[in-house]
C-alpha cells in the first residue's frame, strides 16, 4: 500500500445535515483500509446560510423524514442519533472546525460538532456553545472566541461554498474521488458520488480511478 497519498477524497457536507453525519462511519472504514494512500479533505457547505428560512424540525414532514429515511440508515451503519431540538445554522460551525485545523485538531472537533448536535442535542449555532465543544478537544477557548468574533475564517467557508457551486453541488453530503496521473498519461476524470453513498460505491470509484489496481 502507498504510504503517501494517491488518492484523494474532497468531501462537502454540513453539520445540520444528519446524512452528512451517516457517511462519516463509511468514510472512516474507507479510510481504513487505504490508510496513508488515501488523503479525506472535507469542506464546507451550508444547507441554510442566512436569509434562508430554518425549517421547523417538529413539523410532520421532518417528523416523517427523520422516521423513513433517517432511523432506518442509522440503524443499519449502527450511529446513535437523536432528532436535534432546534434548527440551527452552521458557519460559526466550519469556522470553528477550520481554526483547529491550524492546530491539527480538525479531526476530532469535526467530530464533536457531529457529535453534539445530533446525539446530544446542543445548539452548534450558538458560538459560546462551539468554544466549549472546541475546549473539550484542546482549543484555546479565547483564542477561538476571537477568531469567531473577527470572522477569521468566514472567507475560507465561503470559498468552500463557491467551488461546490462551481462544481453543481446542490446536496450534501457529497464526494468527489481524484487520483494523481500516472507517469506519461492524462489523469482519469473525478468520480462524484452523491448523498450517503454506501462504502462499495467508494470501492468501484477506486476501480474506475485504478483500473491496473491500486498502488501497493
Amino acid at each position: 500500500m502507498a504510504t503517501t497519498p494517491v488518492l484523494y477524497v474532497d468531501v462537502w457536507s454540513d453539520f445540520t445535515c444528519p446524512f452528512c453525519y451517516l457517511e462519516t462511519p463509511v468514510l472512516d472504514q474507507f479510510a481504513k483500509a487505504y490508510g496513508n494512500a488515501v488523503e479525506l479533505r472535507w469542506h464546507a457547505f451550508e444547507l441554510r446560510p442566512e436569509p434562508t428560512p430554518l425549517p421547523d424540525p417538529n413539523s410532520e414532514q421532518a417528523q416523517d423524514a427523520w422516521e423513513n429515511s433517517v432511523v432506518p440508515l442509522a440503524e443499519e451503519r449502527n450511529v446513535l442519533m437523536r432528532p436535534p431540538p432546534v434548527a440551527r445554522r452552521s458557519r460559526k460551525a466550519f469556522e470553528t472546525a477550520l481554526f483547529a485545523q491550524e492546530s491539527g485538531r480538525f479531526d476530532i472537533v469535526h467530530r464533536a460538532i457531529f457529535k453534539a448536535y445530533f446525539e446530544e442535542g446542543i445548539d452548534i449555532g450558538d458560538p459560546d456553545a462551539l468554544i466549549d465543544i472546541a475546549a473539550t478537544c484542546g482549543i484555546d477557548p479565547e483564542l477561538l472566541e476571537e477568531a469567531l468574533d473577527e470572522g477569521t475564517y468566514t472567507d475560507l467557508v465561503i470559498e468552500d461554498e463557491e467551488f461546490a457551486k462551481q462544481l453543481g453541488v446542490s446536496g450534501v453530503p457529497f464526494a468527489v474521488l481524484s487520483r494523481e496521473a500516472a507517469p506519461g498519461k492524462e489523469p482519469p476524470p473525478p468520480i462524484a458520488l452523491r448523498g450517503a453513498a454506501p462504502i462499495q460505491h467508494f470501492e468501484n470509484a477506486v476501480e474506475r480511478l485504478f483500473p491496473d489496481g491500486f498502488p501497493s
